[in-house]
């Protein structure tokens, strides 16, 4: 009789604390500036990112995304993010897609430029660049694309 309240305390303590966790993450997960500003930003390819993804400059988070859409006249993405009052950014700004750990995740980091003018509300970030897809470097470096032989990396000792 003793044996099964230990365990069924112990199972209740893990499933509390599983709970906890959970309820961290989807707070964590989706929180988004309360007030702000929105700027755009046109990527030529949007993959991993999402509503709630943090915006960065300099390692430290001061937006996130708040919507995507698809130009259908020149098939880019559009991606909305609101970011803190306090920041105020230079025309020339860099956004980029970067990874956010080893487990896949992305994030926007964006770096600044030297220009005076600066991005009003609402404004357009001009130079976006994607992520580098790993997995077509990789393809690349394997079977040497472009390469004349068609796309096989050299001789590969075949006859």
């Amino acid at each position: 009789m003793r044996r099964n309240i230990i365990e069924t305390v112990m199972g209740a303590v893990v499933l509390l604390t599983a709970i906890v966790f959970v309820g961290f993450a989807l707070q964590s997960g989706t929180a988004t500036p309360a007030d702000g500003y929105q700027v755009n930003a046109i990527f030529s390819d949007a993959a991993g990112l999402a509503e709630g993804t943090e915006v960065r400059l300099a390692g430290v988070k001061v937006g996130a995304i708040t919507g995507q859409s698809l130009d259908m006249d020149r098939l880019l993405v559009t991606v909305t993010f609101t970011l803190d009052p306090a920041i105020r950014l230079p025309e020339d700004t860099v956004a980029r897609v970067v990874a956010d750990g080893l487990l896949g995740g992305t994030a926007v980091t964006l770096d600044p430029g030297r220009s005076e003018t600066l991005i009003p509300p609402g404004g357009e970030i001009r130079d976006a660049r994607a992520s580098v897809n790993i997995v077509d470097m990789i393809g690349q470096t394997i079977f040497g694309a472009g390469a004349s032989d068609g796309g096989l990396g050299g001789d590969l000792g075949f006859e």
